[in-house]
């Protein structure tokens, strides 16, 4: 599949891009740089949100503004730019990364030690009145979070284990965690995104790849992309076809060229699921 350059970038560490169908546009996030970009098909335009910490994730909330994963918690910020903390758990070497809204409005947000020595992460729920709770723990680099289109199963990447684990389901909780696929070399899973078939489609750091799981989990197809750092997918645009993939620049030369840290578009390439907004 051939794709095009969305947002030349270049990010040094972008991630996390959710497609906003109430605005028509995709959000993403560069997390060293404490960024949050509005990016606009329509026009080309690509706005910047700079947040107070690295910023591992922003998701749409269902009254207007962004729900933040951020270095010491879940914060808020309304519609005019306030914002506010929801819930904190600042820990020294901890940050916030990957998170993603639930089909019930929850927010499934993750950490990671900042230099990945150990598995202090957690993947924690934070409910829309800003109670947390822990649903994972022992977690290295938290990645990947999507549902199945029934809500039933929750899929989940711990980057570093080189799956895609898979829970089921049953509204606030996740239960029998086990192997949905191991994700062949080169690259590690990083962001995952799941389509309106059920289909799993993650990005492949230093494997300059997006692969596609059936729900069985056998791979039935392969997007080769020209950087290595793949970091996340999403699927965007008016009839939600055109999958959005984000890169990275941070372990790469200075003189690494375009479009290395660009954020990239394979038109038509499946069919998205509607993003949930946060409830909260």
């Amino acid at each position: 599949m051939s794709y095009e350059i969305a947002v030349p970038g270049p990010a040094v560490l972008g991630e996390g891009p959710t497609w906003d169908p109430v605005t028509g546009r995709l959000l993403w996030v560069d997390i060293p740089a404490c960024e949050v970009h509005t990016y606009d098909p329509a026009t080309g335009a690509d706005t910047v949100l700079r947040t107070s910490q690295p910023v591992g994730a922003a998701k749409p909330r269902a009254g207007g503004g962004l729900v933040v994963n951020l270095r010491d918690g879940v914060g808020l910020y309304d519609p005019d730019g306030t914002f506010r903390w929801l819930a904190t758990f600042a820990e020294e070497g901890i940050r916030g990364n990957d998170a993603a809204v639930a089909p019930d409005g929850a927010l499934w947000a993750g950490t990671m030690r900042e230099d990945e020595s150990a598995p202090d992460g957690v993947l924690r729920r934070v409910a829309p009145d800003g109670e947390a709770v822990t649903a994972v723990t022992e977690v290295t680099v938290s990645n990947g979070i999507g549902w199945s289109p029934d809500g039933r199963l929750m899929y989940y990447v711990d980057t570093p284990t080189q799956r895609i684990d898979v829970f089921d389901c049953d509204g606030p909780t996740v239960r029998n965690r086990r192997t949905f696929t191991r994700v062949p070399t080169p690259g590690w899973p990083d962001g995952l995104t799941v389509d309106a078939l059920g289909c799993v489609w993650v990005a492949l750091w230093g494997g300059a790849r997006v692969l596609r799981y059936t729900p069985s989990g056998v791979l039935d197809r392969t997007i080769e992309l020209p950087t290595p750092l793949t970091t996340a997918c999403a699927f965007g645009g008016p009839d939600l076809r055109d999958l959005y993939v984000t890169t990275a620049t941070v372990d790469l030369p200075p003189e690494a060229p375009p479009p290395n840290g660009a954020v990239l578009v394979v038109p038509n390439a499946g069919e998205g699921l509607p993003a949930v907004p946060f409830a909260g």
